[in-house]
């Protein structure tokens, strides 16, 4: 179980003041309705995993607050997503903008075909930092915060895929933190990698709390009994839209749920 309990509850003790918050969302694919009605509050500089069986919407949902479902033709929001109480889906939001704020981690490890430098650059260089020096710093402290410099920091002008499962995925959060961000989005961040790996990369989530807020989609129970503050559980309804079940604080809802089906899908009796 989440052996952060103590921080835990004075984190969610400031739900009141969410960094994120969904209202009455509604998400369609065309005419297929991927999300129903979900209200959902995210606490600042808290981990809050979202689970449930597979096709239950969890990717989705996570692609909300960054816009993602945006790229995906036919798709449409209803109801309220907001940052720090501001609408993101407002016309008048700078979608870029908005996706520095809100980074996001992919289930694969995607870095891209240039050097670890580059990588890790390439997203300041795109908002406008040229300067070699303030280059070198900015990677220099993003691979520190991945818990990767020391691994890397002889390696900094070699390939990216050069790198083992495990570094890649660091490298990808490192390239996020780059731009830095307010919040990381996770999806299935660990899903590729061995236990080790794995370890290590909920390691740096527990540390990375300390500055940022991180929602993680993640189908490993223990997984989200380890590392999150909050849980939210998904599920499919009849028509496969998905909708929440239950949310609250994650040592709750392994222990103590209030909805039987939650009850049955963390102890394995379905999903």
């Amino acid at each position: 179980m989440n052996t952060n309990q103590d921080s835990s509850d004075v984190k969610t003790a400031g739900i009141d003041k969410p960094k994120l918050r969904t209202e009455a969302v509604n998400l369609y694919y065309g005419g297929f309705q991927a999300l129903r009605d979900i209200t959902l509050d995210v606490p600042q500089l808290a981990i809050t995993a979202v689970i449930g069986p597979s096709g239950c919407g969890k990717s989705s949902f996570l692609r909300l607050f960054n816009r993602m479902n945006d790229l995906i033709p036919g798709a449409r929001v209803e109801g309220q997503v907001e940052l720090e109480g501001i609408s993101i889906y407002e016309n008048s939001i700078d979608v870029v903008e908005l996706r520095k704020r809100v980074g996001m981690v992919f289930q694969k490890p995607n870095p891209f075909p240039m050097s670890v430098f580059d990588n890790v650059a390439f997203g300041p260089r795109r908002h406008g930092k040229r300067h070699r020096s303030e280059l070198e710093g900015i990677v220099e402290t993003s691979l520190r915060q991945a818990a990767l410099w020391d691994e890397v920091r002889d390696k900094l002008h070699q390939s990216a895929l050069a790198l083992s499962g495990g570094q890649q995925q660091r490298l990808c959060i490192a390239r996020v933190l780059a731009v830095e961000p307010e919040v990381i989005l996770m999806d299935e961040p660990c899903s590729a990698l061995d236990p080790v790996a794995t370890l290590k990369i909920e390691d740096l989530m527990r540390s990375l709390t300390e500055s940022y807020t991180i929602v993680i989609v993640t189908h490993n129970m223990q997984q989200a009994a380890r590392v999150s503050d909050m849980a939210a559980f998904l599920m499919m309804e009849d028509d496969r839209a998905g909708a929440l079940v239950e949310y609250g604080p994650t040592s709750q809802l392994f222990t103590n749920p209030k909805d039987k089906r939650t009850e049955d899908y963390i102890t394995g009796r379905f999903g």
